[in-house]
This record gives C-alpha cells, structure tokens and sequence, in this order.
C-alpha cells in the first residue's frame, strides 16, 4: 500500500460538475444497502459501473478514477490486494462542498458501506446469540417453575422471589468494575470468559437438590452476566456511529425478546422428555447451559479486540473504521486505560438524573421478563400452553423494538422515543391491574403485548444516549458499567414486590412498577427538554444552528466546554 500522509476521511470526493455521476453513484448506494456485501459483487458492482460511465466521457470517469478536482493531501491511498482504497481530503473543503451524500468517491463510498455490512454481518449477530443464551439462562427459571422446580426442591412461603431478588444484587454491584475491565482488557477476553463462566454455573443448576443449592448458583450466575450487556454496549460503540448505535443495540437486545419467545418454545419440546429419574426442568438448565459455554467458547477466536484488529476487515476498511469513529463517535480511538478518566463526568449535576432514568426504566423490564409466564397463567391454561402463549408477545415486542430505534436513529432523537416507550408499558400494565383478568382474557393478554412492546425499548435508547454524549472511551466504559448496575439493582424493585400473598393480580407489583415508569418520564423529560434547550442557547449565541452530526467529534476534545459542542437529544 503506497504511502499516504494527511488525515484520512473515508467516503468523499469533490467533482466540479453535476453530471450522470452523482445520481449514479447514490442509486447504487441505496441499491448497495439492501443486498448482502460479497468481494465478487463489489468488483462486479464497480467494473459495471465504470463502463458505463465512461460512455459518458472522461469527466464523469474521473468522479471513480480518483483524479477529481480534490485539495491536498493527495486524493487516494489504494489496496490494490483488495481493491478497494481510502479517499484523503481536507475537512474544510469537504464541509464547504455541501451534503457530502451527493460528491461521493465511488470506490471509497463502497469501502465505507462494505464496512458497515461487514460489522453488520459479522459482528452484531455474533454477539446477539450471545445475549440470546445470557437471557435464556437468566430468565428460564421462570419455565422451569412452571414443571414444578419449586416443588421438587421444596421451595417454602417467598423463596422463589427471594430466588430471583438475589440474583440482581451481585448482577447490579459487578457491572462497574466489569466493565472496567473490558476497556483494559478489550472484549475479545471478558465477554466470552463472562459467557464461560455463566453458561457453567447455568448448567450445573441442574445438580441443586434444595433452595441453598440454587441460590448459592444463581448469586453466582448473576455475577457473571452482570458485565455483558454494559460490556457489550460499550464494545459496539468502538464500531459503531453515534447515529447507528440505538438501532444495533436493539438488534443485539432484541435477542432477549426472541429469547423469552424461543425460551416458550424450547421448554414446550423439553419438558416433553419422560425420563423418570431426571425432571424436565433439569433438561432444560443441562441443555440451555451446555449450548452456551460451546458458544462462548468459540467467541474467543471470533470476537476482535478493535477494529483496527478485526480479522474480517481489509487493511483499508480498518482506515474507515478508525474515521468514522473520529467523525462520530469518540474525540480519540486506542487510548489507554485511565482510572482518572472514567470518573470524569461523574461530577456534573447531569450525572444524578441519569442514575435515576437508569435505575426506574429497567423495573418494568423486570417485571415482563421475569414474570411474563406467571402472568399469563393467570389466564387459565396449562402449563404447556402458558410457555406457548408467552411467544407472541415478546415476538411483536421484538419487531416494535426495531420499528421504534430505527425511528431514533433516523432522526436522532432520543428523549420522546423513550417517553414514548414508558408509556406503552405502563398503559399495559395498569389494564392488567384493573380489570378481572379470567373475565376479560383477550384484554389481559392485549396488555401482554403492550407490556413486551414499551419494557426492552428503554434499555437501549438510554444506553445509546448517555454514550451518544460521552466522547471519551474510558469514560463510556465506566459510566455505562454503573448505570446498568443501577439497572440491575432497580430489578429487586420489581422481584422484592411479586410475592405470592399478591397472587393471582399482583397489584402491588404493577402499581410499583408503574410508579417507577412514571418517575422515568419525569427525569427523561427534564434532562432531555434541559439538552434541547441548551442546544438552542448556544446556536443563538454562535448565530448558526449546528446540529451535533454537524462537527467531528474529534474536534471536540474539550467535550461540552467546546463552543460546537450540541448534545444528543
């Protein structure tokens, strides 16, 4: 690869005239986006188009050659091994050509999009079977009372909810210094050494014979997961942008709905095994956790530590990596691990609303996740039925997650999303508070849906926003790992309130987490309506309007100090 000097920018180059080149090129980025990424489609794709244009004279056939009207550094730095190249332009030129979407530079805007697909392909679905087996193996206790655990490790009085309220304590107090670790020791080592390490104690949940057994296992398994969804999010911010992180941690925590979903469904076949010297419910912890240290396992040569590592990316896509993310995304990538760092935004007032959002929104995520069986026995079906009818609820859950992201991706708002979401759920669950569920069971289980669809949308748009205005690596690391700690812990809300003394309605429980949920809003709003309006302060004080894509985030060092900096609302 020749060498280059200047500050690389992928994606971007300048033409002087406004022919067939433009057009061309963003029908064929748009076209780019609905199929699957191959290297033979990118070559086919490319020669195609350079005949084509070349039809059209030398002019049009410059916008691919790279010999544009560009200023210095030089325009291209090429990958003849993979043919694909990187474009090298100054950033005030680029700014001042306009919308850079309609002057691109066809082979770097291919490099940019193939990036993207290959994180998409490679990457994100990887990790969301991870967090499949890691909802899997936190909620299947719920299945597993449903074939008679309780009884047959002679559960007594509030032992169940004490089982499920302890698990949060160890899962809240470790996600910090988890999530310490995963910055300093990358994710490629702790998310599959956590999944490990979970998917062992989910298995051998399976040898516990009386309630000190389990809950010495579960205290365990929850100390184990808690790093993984903070480690997680904060790993996909080292890839993605801050205008594609909501979307992909939903398609990442989507994996939790299809997990209570498929977790119906694989607890209907194995609970079907008659074996009369093991129980279904041990086959179910002996299977599920089996599945998940082989995929763990297996995470450790998949997983790369960065980008700028990743096995799956050529040397020139690993240059656009490393600008994207300086475009939008962190003020600097590679930095080293800095204790002093990761504490530097807890000492804004900002700080004390973001603990509350992050330990009231999770509540009502608790209550759907793990009780959403219970609930729905109340209807009165078998227990074969009851794991059968939890599917659809959390499988229209899962595609409402994706609709309502997308929708905060695509216009980069976050505050009224997750308003928004709040209220869903809460309007589910005062229905079921409120009325006579066996007399009314199409309306109790309309609330279902309504309950799946608000509860998991919260968890991804409030990690997506406090990371969306963190720019530095060490602290998103941090931060993140105390905010779903406080998360987990806002789960012993909902356990320490679902008692059997409240069966069958479980009023308490619903009016709880629907105090929680309303608690959420208020903080949501303040913060969010306080950033929108500090937005607007600074734009009448600068006489512009500047939206926060509008500046590299690499020119904001001095974070919300800086006179460009606007928050991501």
């Amino acid at each position: 690869m020749a060498a280059c000097t200047g500050e690389p920018f992928v994606g971007y180059a300048h033409q002087e005239d406004d022919g067939l080149c433009r057009p061309l090129l963003s029908i064929c980025y748009l076209h780019l986006v609905l199929v699957q990424e191959t290297r033979p489609f990118k070559h086919f794709i490319e020669e195609k188009l350079r005949g084509i244009v070349a039809m059209f004279g030398s002019s049009e056939k410059n916008a691919f050659d790279g010999d544009s009207k560009q200023v210095s550094p030089p325009a291209t730095e090429a990958d003849h091994d993979m043919g694909s190249s990187v474009a090298y332009i100054d950033k005030a030129a680029e700014k001042s050509y306009g919308p850079p979407f309609f002057q691109p530079s066809f082979v770097s805007i291919l490099t940019l999009l193939l990036l993207v697909r290959k994180l998409d392909f490679y990457l994100l679905p990887f990790l969301s079977l991870m967090y499949f087996f890691n909802s899997v193996d936190r909620s299947n206790l719920g299945n597993a009372k449903t074939d008679g655990m309780d009884k047959d490790l002679h559960f007594i009085g509030e032992e169940y909810s004490l089982l499920i309220l302890l698990f949060y304590i160890p899962n809240g107090l470790c996600d910090l210094p988890l999530n310490m670790l995963t910055k300093k020791w990358s994710g490629k080592i702790m998310l599959p050494g956590l999944m490990v390490s979970w998917g062992a104690c989910a298995l051998l949940q399976c040898a516990a014979y009386n309630f000190a057994g389990m809950v010495v296992l579960r205290l365990f398994l929850g100390a184990f997961e808690a790093g993984f969804f903070a480690g997680t999010v904060f790993y996909l911010t080292l890839f993605y942008t801050r205008g594609e992180l909501g979307f992909r941690i939903a398609i990442f925590f989507g994996s939790a709905l299809l997990a209570a979903a498929f977790s119906g469904l694989i607890s209907y076949g194995v609970f079907q095994i008659n074996d009369p010297q093991v129980q279904g419910w041990k086959f179910l912890f002996i299977i599920e956790g089996a599945m998940t240290v082989l995929i763990g396992t297996a995470a450790f040569w998949w997983l790369p530590a960065t980008p700028s590592t990743a096995w799956f990316l050529t040397p020139a896509e690993r240059a656009a990596a490393r600008a994207r993310s300086l475009r939008d995304s962190s003020s600097s990538t590679g930095v080293e691990f800095s204790v002093r760092e990761c504490f530097q935004h807890w000492k804004t007032w900002k700080f004390f609303p973001w603990m509350v959002i992050s330990f009231t929104y999770p509540v009502a995520f608790s209550t759907t996740a793990n009780f959403l069986p219970q609930i729905v026995a109340r209807l009165g079906y078998s227990v074969v039925k009851t794991n059968l009818w939890t599917v659809a609820p959390n499988a229209v859950g899962f595609v409402f997650l994706l609709l309502v992201t997308y929708s905060s991706d695509r216009f980069r708002e976050r505050t009224f999303h997750i308003v928004f979401a709040l209220l869903v759920s809460g309007v589910g669950m005062v229905i079921l508070a409120t009325i006579d569920v066996l007399a009314n069971k199409g309306v109790a289980y309309f609330a279902c849906f309504m309950m799946a669809s608000g509860a998991y949308i919260p968890s991804c748009l409030v990690h997506s926003w406090h990371n969306n205005n963190n720019l530095n690596e060490n602290s998103r690391a941090a931060t993140t790992g105390l905010l779903v700690g406080l998360g987990n812990l806002g789960g012993i809300l909902s356990a320490g309130t679902f008692r059997q003394q409240y069966a069958p309605k479980y009023v308490p429980t619903l009016i709880a987490t629907c105090c929680c949920n309303l608690v959420c809003i208020v903080f949501t709003l303040w913060l969010g309506g306080w950033m929108k309006m500090e937005n607007r302060r600074r734009d009448r004080e600068m006489g512009e309007v500047i939206r926060p894509e509008d500046i590299d985030t690499d020119e904001l060092a001095d974070g919300e100090r800086s006179a460009k900096w606007r928050y991501f609302t």
